[in-house]
């Protein structure tokens, strides 16, 4: 489905019927990776699914947003129903969101929430992370400077490139700003404020977000409790499929 939010062509999924469940998607993917879940909730609930601005069909931010700028669409999309209380899900980026939300003052409940291979905690950098980044910083500014930029217009995306994630590398000028603003934020302080029951699955061989971050929001969020498969990384949901649909029916009681 399609509909305007924000001053945005949203794409969406709408289905099933029964308590609102909202389901939200990772840093570069899209509600087309979420088939399965939506199908099995859909079963017992009313099941919506943005493709989140910038990402699947969905129109891009006219300029970076941030994990509030996310929040606020999202608090929009969701006066288009009518409800009182809803369960969410999130996995990576989509569970950042979560968690910042959770944290508003919200004109409804949330009854549960699911968070898979969720963003949130910032990662520790090493020393050799800490010289590489002061490196690139230093030889970004160099680069940009009027006189080397004639001499050289290729070298600073070059560099880009090369130091750059792949999430990054992919993402258009203004996504790849929105990212270096959601990334560079902590969310541990906002933990706490998930009170409603949470089950936390997770990939044990996840390198986005290692398993250490799902144990870290297990002791800061009051009702949680950590579920992770074996070998399963950052998509755990697809990952161990069969296993990943067993845990969620059971916690949402299908």
């Amino acid at each position: 489905m399609k509909d305007t939010i924000k001053g945005l062509q949203i794409n969406y999924e709408d289905c099933g019927k029964g308590n609102l469940v909202l389901i939200l998607h990772g840093w570069g993917s899209n509600i087309t990776l979420h088939k399965n879940m939506i199908e099995l909730l859909s079963a017992k609930y009313h099941v919506v699914a943005p493709d989140m601005p910038g990402f699947g069909e969905s129109e891009e931010p006219k300029e970076p947003w941030c994990v509030d700028d996310y929040v606020d669409f999202i608090l929009e999309f969701l006066k288009k129903f009518e409800f009182k209380n809803l369960s969410v899900l999130g996995h990576s980026f989509g569970g950042r969101v979560i968690i910042k939300m959770c944290s508003r003052d919200l004109p409804f409940e949330i009854e549960k929430v699911i968070l898979v291979d969720s963003a949130g905690v910032m990662p520790q950098k090493s020393t050799s992370q800490k010289l590489k980044q002061t490196s690139y910083k230093m030889t970004k500014k160099i680069l940009q400077s009027s006189a080397v930029s004639k001499l050289f217009p290729d070298a600073l995306e070059n560099l880009r490139r090369k130091n750059g994630s792949a999430d990054y590398n992919a993402a258009s000028p203004i996504m790849r700003q929105t990212l270096v603003k959601v990334v560079n934020e902590d969310l541990c302080g906002l933990m706490p404020n998930v009170k409603a029951p949470t089950l936390l699955i997770w990939g044990k061989n996840d390198d986005a977000t290692p398993l250490s971050d799902g144990q870290k929001m297990e002791k800061l969020m009051p009702e949680a409790a950590l579920v992770a498969f074996d070998n399963a990384g950052h998509y755990s949901f697809l990952e161990q499929q069969v296993l990943f649909n067993r845990v969620l029916a059971s916690f949402m009681n299908l």
